[in-house]
């Protein structure tokens, strides 16, 4: 099938457990990614992967799959698959809007974040672009699935603003699941961005972390010291798990939690 203008294709593929992540660098999603759904995929992300078959039956129909975690990184070196560097959401927006300031064609709209962060983010962002980039913003209730007229109120949202980009922040797995659940009804939206705390970071109320702390791979580490209440249960219970499952994959024994329903796992090499 001939790729859409706009999307990511061919890239080389590198399989970290049951994910196949693109060997892709910055540059290359800031110049070519402009239409389709990206995924960033930290440590957080990829355990979720191995228990909610919902999201993990969601993998084929990402456009791009990025390694947002020097964790990630060290483990594909460990398997003999490196990939070209981490490529993480906090660090393609601000990249993204930069490249695009100037191109009035691209418009994007904010869904997330607690309430009244959005409004921040956006005043911020279209300061330092120099227009509105940031047409609109909408801070769904915690149980906004639950309430239809909420939803609806959602989507009128986003359609009404004219929006181009959707940048979604309603946590890892839940915010993938909101767009492939209403894509369809946003006929406007060519770029879904799933990008979590992103929203935070452009608000400011959140804190990024020293560049060598990120570097070195102790951006968990930081971020549990600043908010402990929040991710000792994400960073102390969820996460450790992982080094097993990459010590299995290293020496061959890791197996698809879903790999039953979905046929034998492809090859860490394997290319599209």
């Amino acid at each position: 099938m001939r790729p859409e203008a706009g999307k990511v294709s061919a890239y080389r593929k590198v399989r970290l457990l049951n994910v196949d992540v693109d060997d892709i660098t910055m540059d290359e999603l800031v110049e070519n990614f402009r239409q389709g759904v990206m995924l960033t995929l930290h440590v957080d992300m990829i355990m979720k992967l191995q228990k909610d078959r919902d999201f993990y039956q969601l993998l084929p129909s990402f456009d791009v799959v990025t390694c947002d975690s020097q964790i990630l990184i060290v483990a594909a070196r460990l398997l003999g698959t490196p990939l070209k560097g981490r490529v993480s959401g906090s660090d393609y927006f601000p990249r993204f809007y930069a490249r695009y300031k100037g191109d009035p064609s691209v418009t994007v709209f904010i869904c997330g974040g607690a309430p009244g962060v959005a409004a921040i983010a956006e005043r911020n962002v279209n300061a330092k672009v120099g227009r509105q980039m940031i047409v609109g913003t909408n801070a769904p209730s915690r149980d906004f699935e639950s309430r239809p007229d909420e939803i609806e109120q959602v989507i009128a949202d986003i359609n009404a603003s004219g929006a181009t980009v959707l940048l979604v922040g309603l946590g890892g797995g839940r915010q993938e699941k909101f767009i492939f659940r209403y894509r369809d009804r946003l006929p406007g939206i060519k770029l879904f961005l799933p990008l979590g705390g992103t929203i935070d970071y452009e608000a400011e109320s959140l804190k990024r972390p020293p560049a060598w702390i990120t570097n070195v791979g102790l951006e968990w580490l930081y971020r549990l010291v600043r908010e402990p209440r929040q991710r000792w249960y994400r960073y102390v219970i969820h996460q450790p798990p992982f080094l097993y499952y990459i010590a299995r994959q290293l020496l061959g024994r890791y197996r698809n939690p879903f790999a039953a329903a979905d046929g034998p796992a492809k090859s860490s090499a394997d290319e599209i």
